[in-house]
């Protein structure tokens, strides 16, 4: 009885450790094979390297403060004022009308 026990356990083992093991590839993103003349290797990405279309712009464009705006709980949002430092958008509140300032770089940061 201690022996069936034992394989009951042992199989028991095994298949939580296989199941872990299956997951565990689909979390790790960040790893790629690639096959070439020298073999095959894994290479490790940066993600903090791999530049997006947006982290290379400038500034900030006013359809992104004005969506920046509508976040931050504005509607019928305008651009009333763009320099080159900053993009000043008006729109109604729950309190009436309200102006907020983004400072004119990625990421449209409130001044």
């Amino acid at each position: 009885m201690i022996n069936v026990f034992a394989k009951a356990g042992l199989a028991l083992a095994l298949s939580v450790c296989t199941l872990g093991a299956a997951t565990a590839p689909a979390l790790a993103q960040d790893v790629q094979l690639r096959i070439g003349p020298d073999g095959v290797r894994p290479v490790i990405r940066d993600r903090d390297r791999d530049y997006d279309r947006r982290d290379r712009r400038m500034g900030c464009s006013p359809g992104e403060a004005r969506a920046a705006a509508r976040d931050e709980g504005f509607r019928q949002t305008e651009i009333v004022r763009a320099t080159r430092r900053s993009i000043t958008v008006q729109g109604m509140t729950r309190r009436g009308p309200d102006r907020i300032t983004f400072a004119n770089r990625p990421g449209c940061p409130e001044i």
